[in-house]
């Protein structure tokens, strides 16, 4: 489905919102809605990948970090 000022392409036709039924159109703004919805969730997801990866990496050179403490300890006994 696509739109052009008021006028819905389905299934390569074209329509006139103005001509479609009230359920038509009622439809028509569910799927809008979903659409929103879906691309809203999908910016967050990629928000959320982009902290859970610096958390990821946070914590890899955290733990690289006492590892190489721990290695100069053992060195020193």
């Amino acid at each position: 489905m696509t739109e052009k000022n008021n006028v819905i392409s389905i299934n390569g036709k074209e329509y006139n919102q103005e001509d479609l039924s009230k359920d038509q159109n009622y439809f028509i703004n569910q799927i809008k809605n979903l659409q929103n919805k879906s691309s809203n969730l999908k910016f967050q997801l990629d928000q959320l990948t982009v902290a859970q990866n610096a958390f990821t990496n946070s914590l890899i050179e955290s733990v690289k970090k006492e590892e190489v403490k721990d290695d100069k300890s053992s060195q020193s006994s």
